[in-house]
């Protein structure tokens, strides 16, 4: 649970990004966050992951009951939370090194032996994703930016999964893959939230999260204008909401 969470710009210290945004998140469901451009929802998620993104970012999270916080990203790992970056290309891959090493570099810690990697675990648990998610490449040895956009997604959420988050954040996890990709992609998350495991999705297709997500949080000037069950979501009850002046917290 989110309460009360306000990120101001990182060089415009007096423009709040994110304004005053509360919300609360069960055990293996799958929420989305819509609204336009500029709404804020990516800012709100990379500053709850390890405040890795503004100025001044305060308010309450919860984790199982626990007031809990994170200064950095790696105490969000450690605390159980994953995050998958809209821009894979630049934030979430390294492009110039191979699968393997990019699935792996989150992970080394539970890879390692008296501080020194294991190959032989990292070979096991790259090849375990690369079957597991069915990437298509010859080889874990292939260079992440010869594969194609759908492949290195699932490379980045194979990272993401190796280090056994509770709750994953994935931000526009289907932006710039083929249909094909992106129904494996849904696969992949409903699976997730099946086994018990959280998602926050953030997206700007609107069909996306009505059929993905149990409930719907709409975002917009980094206010939280309300939420939708699945039940009631359409499209336009979501612009309806988006375009709304009063901050409604849905609790359904």
């Amino acid at each position: 649970e989110v309460k009360n969470w306000t990120v101001h710009h990182p060089e415009y210290h007096s423009l709040k990004v994110v304004d005053n945004a509360s919300f609360y998140l069960r055990r293996g469901e799958i929420l989305a966050f819509c609204g336009p451009m500029g709404a804020g929802r990516t800012e709100l998620m990379m500053s709850i992951f390890g405040k890795s993104y503004g100025f001044d970012s305060r308010g309450e999270i919860y984790l199982h009951g626990k007031r809990v916080s994170f200064n950095t990203p790696q105490e969000a790992i450690r605390a159980g939370l994953g995050y998958v970056s809209e821009d894979r290309k630049d934030l979430g891959l390294i492009l110039i090194q191979d699968i393997k090493t990019n699935i792996t570099n989150s992970s080394l810690r539970k890879l390692s032996r008296i501080g020194v990697v294991d190959s032989y675990r990292e070979i096991e648990a790259a090849e375990q994703y690369k079957k597991s998610l069915d990437i298509k490449t010859p080889s874990i040895e292939q260079l992440v930016r010869n594969l194609s956009g759908g492949n290195q997604q699932k490379v980045v959420l194979s990272r993401c999964l190796l280090a056994e988050p509770e709750i994953f954040i994935v931000d526009e996890p289907t932006r710039g893959i083929d249909v094909g990709a992106k129904y494996e992609i849904y696969t992949i998350l409903n699976d997730l939230a099946k086994a018990g495991k959280s998602i926050i999705m953030v997206t700007s297709e609107m069909p996306e999260a009505i059929g993905m997500a149990d409930r719907i949080y709409v975002m917009n000037e980094g206010e939280i204008k309300g939420c939708l069950d699945r039940a009631e979501a359409t499209q336009e009850r979501i612009m309806h909401m988006a375009l709304s002046s009063g901050e409604t917290h849905g609790q359904n």
